[in-house]
């Protein structure tokens, strides 16, 4: 059975270093209370949608639409050669209205899943006065807006405070070592552009066994309006909307930037490793992964022996640093 994630109830947004130094999810419970978001989702979901409404720039954002018998589960078509949605760049404002529309209706309803969509191009607004002190300079949130849509298991290179605005969430989520057990879609062409899941986490299905161990391994929590979840980069996240009308708000920022806005070179990473070393003879991948734990994973220093001026890559990745072996990398490509 899944566990629960552990959870602080301290006022305030803790530590950027304590937050990311767990190494494991925190919820942090009524974190963003006072957002305006959230005091509006507490008074009704109509004083909600208000809200966003009137501060509706018009920008159109990122907006998948799926049909009744998806039963709101973001994926791919049964071939695995294409997706379940229709994808649509509309205003913050039309969401609203379609999902105002497919809550009168009876029977199952279309999914709606408003994505990513920067606050300060679409509410800027509520910019102001829906941050969170202390994040990385360039750190940005991010509107999530639909109805009862349910996202499979997947992970984010970045650091992720997910704070719910409107509604209930329910997070499972997953340490990265279960990647295993969860049946995961081509790292390459995927929902979304995120690896996803392609197993139904609550179904029974022979074609999965292995699912059971990571449904044991799991760990759960339910989030209401003014709560918030950090997740630390490639931990896997399964991510239930529980009402007709829910609201998140993100923030992602990279460990090896000061620049929340800098993209994370790990996916690519990962990518090149598989195209250098996957079809090669088992010693000689043994071989590149004592190299790789040596240089990249280990904890000791693989520079020490070297003086400070003649460490090359293995000294301080700097910006300058960082970019000169960028361009080294893209040279050899």
């Amino acid at each position: 059975m899944p566990a629960a994630i552990e959870e602080s109830r301290t006022p305030g947004t803790h530590a950027l270093e304590t937050l990311t130094g767990r190494g494991a999810p925190l919820v942090l419970r009524g974190l963003c209370a006072d957002w305006p978001m959230v005091r509006a989702a507490q008074r009704s979901q109509t004083e909600f949608a208000k809200l966003l409404a009137a501060h509706d720039s018009g920008t159109a954002v990122d907006t998948l639409l799926m049909p009744p018998q998806a039963n709101g589960r973001v994926g791919y078509n049964a071939a695995l050669d294409g997706f379940n949605y229709e994808h649509f760049k509309v205003s913050v404002t039309d969401v609203l209205q379609r999902l105002a529309h497919y809550s009168r209706r009876e029977g199952p309803a279309h999914g709606v899943a408003l994505q990513s969509a920067p606050i300060a191009a679409c509410l800027p607004g509520l910019l102001a006065t829906h941050a969170l002190e202390g994040l990385p300079e360039g750190t940005q949130p991010r509107l999530w807006l639909g109805n009862r849509v349910t996202t499979p298991a997947h992970f984010d290179a970045f650091h992720n405070i997910a704070v719910v605005a409107c509604g209930q969430r329910r997070f499972t989520v997953f340490a990265p070592s279960q990647v295993g057990d969860l049946y995961i879609g081509p790292l390459d062409f995927a929902p979304t552009g995120a690896a996803i899941s392609i197993a139904d986490l609550h179904a029974e299905d022979a074609r999965f066994p292995r699912l059971a161990q990571a449904r044991d391994a799991a760990f759960v929590a339910e989030l209401g309006p003014g709560d918030a979840l950090y997740l630390p980069p490639l931990w896997w996240h399964h991510v239930e909307s529980l009402e007709d009308l829910n609201a998140l708000v993100n923030f992602w920022w990279s460990s090896t930037t000061s620049d929340g806005r800098v993209p994370s070179p790990g996916l690519p990473a990962l990518l090149h490793a598989r195209l250098a070393f996957a079809s090669l003879p088992a010693h000689e991948r043994a071989a590149w992964r004592t190299l790789m734990d040596h240089y990249v994973f280990g904890d000791r220093d693989p520079g020490a022996h070297l003086p400070q001026d003649r460490r090359g890559v293995l000294g301080p990745l700097d910006e300058a640093a960082a970019a000169a072996l960028r361009r080294r990398i893209a040279g050899s490509l």
